[in-house]
């Protein structure tokens, strides 16, 4: 897969390269900041862009505004988000934003490589990938909700497993559950936070995490764990 990196520190940048390069990906530019960002995704045609949400020249929101533009240009692109902390607003935006794959993971997930690389393939493959404390986060702020009050702590359980990229038969194995039983869970969840059916995975996670952050006001800043 080719994929373009935009990380504005040096050894981060690096490691990624390395991780990458030798996870049989390659990486087909590699940038300190969002200066030229848009003209080397033109030149180059990644088929995945990883961004940090803080860069120069501010460090506040350069990343997750340049995700947001690629995500309106090319809604098709799988984009990568990497945070330092949880950034609820910043989740908040990227997840009620049009467009086609996502990832928005924490900086530690790379100390795991194994893992590390499967979001990143299954970001590249079209898989929405969000990290557990993001999703953690957001539930737990909108517990109080009406809508979210009435899911079972069960439901609430298989709404993170899945809303964290894990399939139908993953969440099954990690619950001990059969995938039917996984199955009636989605459906009842669904039905519960008043949404329509839909096939896609990706767009029912995003569709009901969407509805909780829209349910809930205006987010704010998180901070980290």
């Amino acid at each position: 897969m080719r994929i373009l990196i935009c990380e504005d520190s040096v050894l981060l940048r690096e490691g990624l390269v390395r991780l990458l390069e030798d996870g049989g990906h390659t990486v087909v530019a590699s940038l300190p900041d969002t200066a030229g960002l848009t003209e080397a995704v033109d030149e180059y045609d990644p088929e995945l862009c990883i961004l940090d949400v803080r860069l120069p020249p501010t460090f506040t929101d350069e990343g997750i505004r340049a995700a947001l533009e690629l995500r309106s240009r090319r809604p098709h692109l799988p984009v990568l988000v990497l945070s330092q902390y949880v950034e609820e607003r910043y989740a908040s935006e990227l997840i009620t934003s049009p467009g086609g794959a996502l990832g928005y993971l924490l900086k530690d997930r790379v100390a795991d490589v194994s893992e590390f690389l499967e979001s990143v393939d299954r970001i590249g493959q079209g898989a929405t990938v969000l990290d557990p404390e993001v999703v953690a986060q957001l539930l737990t702020r909108r517990r109080q909700d009406d809508r979210m009050a009435h899911l079972t702590e069960r439901e609430r359980q298989v709404l993170a497993l899945i809303a964290e990229g894990k399939s139908n038969q993953a969440i099954a194995s990690l619950l001990f559950l059969s995938e039917g039983s996984i199955e009636k869970h989605i459906t009842s969840i669904f039905q519960k936070l008043g949404l329509e059916p839909d096939e896609s995975g990706n767009r029912r996670v995003l569709a009901a995490l969407a509805h909780i952050e829209r349910s809930g006001g205006s987010p704010q800043t998180g901070s980290a764990r």
